[in-house]
């Protein structure tokens, strides 16, 4: 199994888009980039989506081969196909980490999510997320609490684990 994406953290991103990676992320996507060899830049793709996304996801060569394929695998000429691609493929940045750990987000992507002075990092396992600090506490960090709140206080969330509650 490849090694995931964990944690969250704040970094500073310059005026010219530079932001750093956290160090735990670059050695995933190191692990996860069947080119990489020491001394060189992993890739990555960031995949930046639709109008409704408020960050951008990036996907190591691993898990975007992997979605790669299972759009593949859909019927040439579908409706499901051609957006799956136009949102993947089309509407994405390949990349690389530079030598010092950083990525540079081009202006595009910045004003995608309104990215200014801070970038918020989270990990999603095999992908992981860039958002604007603040709207990730109103939109994600929010719909979180809600969740949590609908459930009984003494619930275990673990429990979703082992299928559906109540099944």
């Amino acid at each position: 199994m490849s090694r995931r994406f964990r944690g969250e953290s704040q970094h500073k991103v310059d005026t010219k888009g530079r932001v750093s990676i956290p160090a735990s992320f670059r050695r995933v996507l190191e692990a996860s980039d069947p080119n990489w060899k020491s001394g060189e830049n992993p890739e990555l793709v960031i995949v930046y989506g639709d109008h409704r996304r408020s960050y951008l996801e990036c996907y190591t060569m691993e898990a975007i081969e992997e979605v790669d394929a299972k759009i593949d695998a859909l019927p040439r000429g579908s409706m499901e196909r051609k957006m799956l691609q136009a949102l993947f493929h089309g509407q994405s940045f390949p990349t690389t980490v530079d030598e010092t750990g950083r990525l540079v987000l081009p202006a595009k992507l910045r004003g995608k999510i309104d990215l200014e002075k801070e970038a918020f990092f989270i990990g999603m396992g095999d992908t992981f997320q860039i958002w604007q600090p603040e709207t990730y506490d109103t939109q994600e960090r929010a719909k979180q609490e809600a969740w949590l709140d609908e459930l009984p206080e003494d619930f275990d969330p673990m429990q979703f684990l082992d299928g559906p509650v109540g099944a």
